[in-house]
């Protein structure tokens, strides 16, 4: 039928695998989609739109299940004001991650600092020596 597709043409259009569809379908982020006579799957071509939708919303952090709670925003009631505050959620939680990350890379810079380049045995290592101590800020 030419305004479906099987899920190999889905996957290749939006740019995912196929188990990535199957994925999708089974979270409930895409509609169990009807079945041809002989048993494929039929998707709509509008659906291609929804899978490059939840790709790139992956690609800014956003979860599966907020990117479901987006989906439903955008299918029913709700406002621009009800997504942007999903979005400044998300920009929170960056923050946060960058912060942590920040942190790590700073303590990493000091372990790796309190070691010598041929400092002999790997017992005598400062770095694993911090790692088994309770002690040390890590």
């Amino acid at each position: 039928m030419a305004d479906s597709l099987t899920i190999g043409q889905l996957a290749k259009r939006a740019g995912v695998k196929v188990e990535t569809i199957r994925f999708y379908e089974r979270r409930g982020l895409l509609a169990e989609p009807g079945r041809s006579p002989s048993g494929y799957r039929q998707y709509p071509l509008e659906i291609v739109a929804r899978v490059k939708f939840i790709r790139r919303a992956k690609s800014l952090g956003f979860t599966l299940n907020d990117i479901q709670s987006l989906l439903a925003l955008s299918e029913g009631p709700g406002s621009c004001r009800d997504i942007r505050a999903q979005a400044l959620a998300k920009v929170e939680e960056v923050e946060q991650r960058i912060q942590d990350l920040q942190r790590v890379r700073s303590a990493l810079r000091e372990l790796a600092g309190r070691c010598e380049e041929d400092a002999g045995a790997p017992r005598e290592c400062p770095i694993l020596k911090a790692l088994y101590s309770d002690e040390g800020g890590l």
